[in-house]
């Protein structure tokens, strides 16, 4: 029988260089996304309070699920669009207004009310609802 020529410390290798490169890699990118969480996190959060306020301040929005404009005044908000008092006006598989919206007289989407009645059309910019509600934008 042949003798096995390597010595117990020469079987014991190091991991190979790929392994090595697989393990820095995965790093990085955990690295990466860690940081871009955080970052969306802390970004989204920042409309929170300014949210908060326009619930004080009585506004809200009516929309529906099916409206693009209504998702892009969404988008806006972040995550914060959370803490809008919102008003869905879609049925669900159908292009049919709410009876609460109806009643309401809401005919287009997005539509803002405020404490004071007034109601205003169209994806509206964050400074058009901190200048009609009062609430400071961060």
């Amino acid at each position: 029988m042949a003798k096995d020529s390597k010595s117990p410390a020469q079987s014991a290798q190091p991991p190979s260089s790929s392994a090595r490169r697989i393990v820095v890699g995965v790093l990085i990118v955990a690295a990466f996304a860690a940081v871009i969480y955080l970052g969306l996190r802390k970004r989204g959060s920042r409309l929170d309070a300014f949210a908060k306020c326009l619930a004080e301040k009585q506004a809200k929005m009516y929309g529906a699920y099916w409206c693009p404009h209504c998702a892009d005044q969404k988008e806006m908000f972040e995550s914060s669009f959370k803490y809008v008092p919102y008003l869905e006006c879609g049925v669900p598989g159908s292009r049919d207004e709410a009876p609460r919206c109806k009643d309401a007289g809401i005919k287009h989407f997005p539509t803002w009310q405020f404490a004071d009645g007034e109601r205003q059309e169209g994806t509206l910019s964050l400074q058009t609802l901190a200048t009609k509600t009062g609430c400071s934008l961060p």
